[in-house]
This record gives C-alpha cells, structure tokens and sequence, in this order.
C-alpha cells in the first residue's frame, strides 16, 4: 500500500511539472500534436501505477521523452512557420464576406448545424450578420461581424470612458487576502468598516469583496450570514 501511495506521488508531481513545462497555453488549447503527447503520456503514465510490478522508471521515462520532443517540436514550430503548417495544419475559413464556405466545410466535416452551434455558444444567432467565420487549428471557430452588427464602443459615439483598472479581490471565501489590501493602500480597519456598512459583522461573513482602481466595490456575503 505505501509503495503504491508513494508511486502515485511521483507520477503526479511529474504530470504537473510536464504540464508547467508545456506551458499555460496548451493548458486550455491543444494543437493536433499536443493532444497527441497529452493522450500518449496520460497512458504511459498509468501504467506503472496499474502494475505494482513494473519499475517506476518505465514510466517516468518515456513521460520525459515524449515532453522533449514536445517542447522541441513547439520551438520548431515557432521558428518555420512552414513546418508548423505541414505539423499542426492551417486555419480555415468557414465564411467569407457573408459566403459560406461548402467546400471548407465539407473538407472540414462540418455541417450547418455545428456551424449554427458555434455561433450561439458566441450569442450570434443570426449568420447574416457575420462577415468571416475562421475555424483556427486548435478547434475554435473565430468570428468577425459586420461593422453594423458590432458592438459599439464608447470611442465610436464619442463617449470618453475610464479605465477603472482590474478589481483586486481583498476577501475570498471569508479569508481576508492581506498582500491584496496593501496593494491598495487599504488596512484592515477600513476593511471592517466597509463591510460593516454593507450588514456583515466580520470578514468571515463575506463570500466575496472586491476593489477597483475608482474604489468601487463588489460585496456578496455568504449565504445564511445575513
């Protein structure tokens, strides 16, 4: 029991060090290739966790093999964009200038329906509006609408508008982030009292409260504080 408690241990620690090393972006898009080793060292690396009786090392290695040829290929890729298209493909458009595409979406092996799926999941859900719709290597579909059905921007009706800078959360889950509040400028005796006007008693009342650059603040307490 201990032997295979400590084998997935190491097997664990060792995923999460190739995934690191992979980097953030094939964290949530994988190319062909990526997938690839994802899938191959997912299995290599049940093995040893399957079989007692097989070395760790059996496992370990082909994991660090598969990991170095990864990060090579990505760094080839990134260097000959014509291997990285012969390796990961090239992306393809689905619709231009308001045109579908059949020949791409038979190539592809996408019909009208998956098409009209994509284009809700990003709140469009009439075609006539969309001037390019790219399916990218990694699976996505990128649409671009037509200028009028784009959303309009405060630049574009001459509105100026204020960058409030990003909201730094100060309590999470009733844990008071302190790093956050010195950040800010903020200590904990503003904090009670902010919180105090909004009907909690203390921080651990709070689910979430946080702050941004104009000092607008966000505050959700916890269900059944109040």
């Amino acid at each position: 029991m201990g032997v295979s408690f400590v084998r997935t241990i190491i097997v664990f620690l060792l995923l999460v060090v190739s995934l690191r090393i992979m980097g953030k972006r094939q964290l949530g898009e994988l190319e062909p290739i990526e997938l690839v080793v994802a899938i191959l060292i997912s299995n290599l690396a049940a093995q040893p966790l399957q079989d007692i009786g097989t070395p760790l090392i059996y496992g370990i290695i082909p994991v660090l093999t598969l990991l170095s040829c990864q990060v090579l290929i990505s760094g080839i890729t990134v260097k000959y964009s014509r291997i990285r298209r012969m390796i990961c493909g090239s992306p393809s458009i689905l619709i231009d200038n308001g045109q579908i595409i059949q020949s791409e979406m038979r190539r592809n092996r996408i019909s009208i329906d998956e098409l009209y799926v994509e284009l809700r999941s990003k709140e469009i859900t009439d075609i006539a509006t969309v001037k390019h719709a790219i399916l990218e290597t990694n699976g996505t579909l990128s649409v671009i609408l037509y200028p009028d059905f784009s959303p309009v921007t405060p630049r574009e009706i001459g509105i100026a508008s204020d960058d409030v800078g990003s909201p730094v959360c100060v309590i999470n889950d009733g844990r008071v982030m302190s790093d956050n509040l010195r950040l800010l400028g903020r200590d904990i005796k503003w904090l009670n009292k902010e919180i105090s006007k909004r009907g909690a008693s203390e921080p651990e009342d709070v689910y979430i409260m946080s702050v941004d650059g104009k000092g607008n603040i966000y505050f959700a307490v916890k269900d059944g504080s109040t």
